[in-house]
């Protein structure tokens, strides 16, 4: 028997719970690393990759027919070097592969499948591939032995292909505009709203006319703002209309809060059961501003039962948060017949059977309602029929009836059915945790921290100061594991004690955004000059003087057959964006450093495609619009911020704003200097003392000021004349 290029499976070394998964697999899995790479140069054999992540369903099941089959194995072993890539570890691999997936395609999505050279330039591509031949798609096997006689037979012409594909990628993600333009003017706000209003399902709620529908929560920012500082009343209405379709959906977990991952279908109903740590940040972020902008209590809920999700079922007990929650688990034993053994399947642990409901909800009265009646208002609530809507003839709970049409249906006050159904989701919710619990997977990530992070100190700021606490508690955990200070350096994931992968701009800048929104809420200088460092660290690894922007991956990091910029919004916000828009709020704290520079030539570089395709780039539009809107600060001088203030706070949105709390002596302020590295006071902490004593607030906008104000709705109401 010939040798092999890779004598074993190398995946046990692997600390990656979806690698892990693939550890036992008949297929010599390599993890992406120098000596997987060298073996495809030295048996001069090409690389097939596999990309996907813990809690994707095509993943397991492109791995239950090909990769534990013992004839994929083997052609797989023999003529290529396999190597598998947990996407959420290494999101500039899967950026690179999955764009040449896009641009030959006209689509994406995990398993991710690439064949590559021995360089790890790319010559096909696909995503799920069946092991056998069904629904147009080529079957896995037959296609591995194709590209195998192919690499013998028509290399040139693969070499060829691979060259041009490179090419391609270097030009859709590295390259910038040799002349660029100026930033987008003060319109582009409008620009972008309007596209969004001309996307939006007014019928359903959310964006576009087929399932899936994603939660899209960067184009719910633009509407919101364009709704709160330029009453744009259609803007407002279509963010609404997502909003209220989203938490009344299947989308929203109403016994145990927080979201899926989206809609397969246009009305909400039947989710990917997957819980992600970056929506279920986002998402309730969204929620909280959207509660402070309209006053709706129904917001603030959801958004407060989806923290409380976080902190129950995805936060470490030291306070990072873990990363997914899987789609699928075992069948509860309910719908299980006698002697059955259960499968893993989709959803099973979210829907319900009328059965279920009653039994959940026992026989003891609910506020003198029968516990019978309780399931029926609970059943018709939450639409669950003996026929269901899902598989199985099981229901995903979505909201079907209103508390006043039920109170009318079964002749009780409103106030009765609201506490009735309270309860009966509490106990249903009970019942639930006896089930079979989905996965989790346990790799906490920087920088989808910092979007919890973010998520969770805009509830502190909007509705619940005591949610700080868990902010800046998920903040110490990262510092703790992924940061090194000695070194000014970030690693993206811990899990099990284990640190591994350079951090890229996006754990810098979603993490730097979560320091410095908990700054904002806590009034603490060193989550500030957190936020400070990693910016730096941003200039120094990831700026590109000539080019004019921020690549996602830092210059000392591997090297690709590209260096990826991430510009657009995808399932978690563009990086770029994100950076662009912290540097400039940042440059008012340490002015002698200009990172109002750096957003000014970002947004310069990259104008002429925020202006031709806003939807696609909201993070970026987002940006530009602060930029061109100028600064708006609210200096809060004070030892400690009165509890009355918060509330107003709370109440006041302000979309382009940054809170900046100071001492309110300034002999107090050498330490927080000493903290920023600066030696001169910052216009926004200068000459802005508490008077007689009291705490003071200080307005601006566009470098004018109001006066000194011990009353916070005054200088709020300053900033709206």
């Amino acid at each position: 028997m010939p040798p092999t290029p890779t004598d074993r499976n190398r995946l046990d070394e692997e600390a990656s719970p979806y690698l892990e998964q693939h550890a036992d697999n008949p297929v010599n899995w390599q993890p992406w690393d120098d000596e997987a790479l060298s073996a495809a140069r030295e048996h001069d054999v090409p690389i097939f990759l596999s990309v996907g992540y813990a809690a994707c369903h095509w993943c397991h099941v492109m791995e239950e027919e090909s990769f534990q089959d013992e004839e994929v194995a083997t052609v797989l072993n023999e003529r290529f070097v396999p190597i598998k890539v947990d996407r959420e570890e290494r999101p500039d691999v899967d950026s690179v592969y999955q764009t040449i997936c896009q641009l030959v395609s006209g689509g994406g999505g995990w398993p991710l499948s690439v064949f590559l050279t021995p360089d790890g330039k790319p010559f096909y591509v696909g995503t799920y591939f069946p092991r056998d031949p069904q629904r147009g798609r080529p079957g896995f096997l037959q296609l591995l032995k194709d590209v195998s006689q192919s690499w013998q037979t028509d290399r040139e012409e693969i070499e060829n292909r691979a060259d041009q594909w490179t090419a391609a990628i270097t030009d859709e993600l590295e390259s910038t505009p040799e002349s660029p333009g100026d930033p987008p003017e003060s319109d582009v706000l409008g620009t972008a709203t309007a596209a969004a209003i001309r996307s939006a399902d007014r019928t359903h709620g959310g964006f576009g006319s087929g399932g899936p529908k994603f939660p899209q929560p960067r184009r719910l920012d633009l509407l919101l703002r364009a709704s709160v500082l330029d009453g744009d009343e259609a803007a407002g209405e279509v963010a609404g209309e997502a909003l209220d379709a989203m938490a009344a959906g299947g989308l929203y977990d109403h016994v145990g809060g927080g979201f899926h991952r989206y809609a397969t279908d246009r009305e909400w109903t039947v989710p990917h059961f997957e819980k992600m740590l970056y929506d279920n940040a986002e998402l309730p972020r969204v929620y909280f501003e959207a509660a402070a902008a309209t006053g709706s209590d129904r917001y603030a809920r959801v958004a407060s039962e989806t923290v409380a999700f976080l902190e129950r079922e995805l936060q470490h007990p030291e306070g990072g948060f873990y990363s997914t929650l899987d789609a699928q688990s075992a069948t509860p034993a309910s719908r299980l017949d006698e002697d059955e053994d259960p499968d893993d399947e989709e959803g099973a642990f979210y829907v319900w059977t009328p059965e279920e409901v009653r039994a959940a909800l026992g026989e003891d009265p609910i506020d003198d309602v029968a516990a019978d009646a309780a399931a029926d208002l609970f059943c018709d609530r939450y639409g669950v029929t003996d026929g269901g809507n899902f598989e199985g003839r099981t229901t995903v709970l979505t909201v079907s009836a209103s508390y006043e049409d039920l109170a009318e249906e079964y002749d009780l006050p409103v106030e009765t059915v609201e506490r009735v159904l309270i309860e009966a989701r509490t106990r249903a919710y009970a019942a639930r945790s006896d089930r079979p619990r989905p996965a989790r997977d346990e790799k906490v990530l920087a920088g989808w921290n910092g979007l919890a992070i973010s998520g969770v100190a805009t509830g502190a700021r909007t509705l619940d100061p005591a949610l700080a606490e868990t902010a800046t508690d998920a903040l110490a955990f990262v510092r703790e594991h992924l940061w090194d200070a000695d070194e000014r350096r970030l690693s993206r994931r811990y899990k099990s004690g284990d640190v591994q992968v350079d951090g890229y701009l996006d754990d810098y800048a979603f993490l730097a955004r979560g320091a410095f929104d908990c700054y904002q809420v806590t009034g603490d200088v060193d989550h500030l000059a957190f936020a400070v460092d990693l910016a730096r660290v941003i200039r120094e690894e990831f700026w590109d003087e000539e080019a004019g922007t921020c690549y996602y991956t830092p210059k000392s990091g591997e090297g690709l057959v590209t260096r990826p910029q991430e510009l657009n919004d995808q399932s978690t916000p563009s990086s770029l964006g994100v950076a662009a828009a912290l540097f400039d709020e940042l440059d008012l704290f340490v002015p002698d450093e200009d990172f109002a520079g750096l957003t000014e030539r970002l947004l310069a570089t990259h104008a002429d495609r925020i202006r031709h395709s806003p939807l696609e780039h909201a993070s970026l539009v987002l940006a530009a619009d602060a930029h061109a809107r100028g600064p708006v600060e609210l200096t809060l001088a004070a030892d400690e911020v009165p509890a009355s203030w918060r509330e107003t706070l709370a109440s006041r949105p302000l979309p382009t704003g940054v809170v900046a709390p100071r001492p309110a002596s300034d002999a107090d302020l050498e330490p927080w200097l000493d903290a920023l590295g600066i030696d001169e006071v910052p216009p926004i902490w200068a000459n802005r003392e508490a008077r007689d004593g009291e705490p003071t607030a200080y307005a601006c906008r566009d470098f004018t000021c109001s006066p000194p104000q011990t009353e916070l709705e005054a200088a709020l109401d300053w900033l709206e004349n």
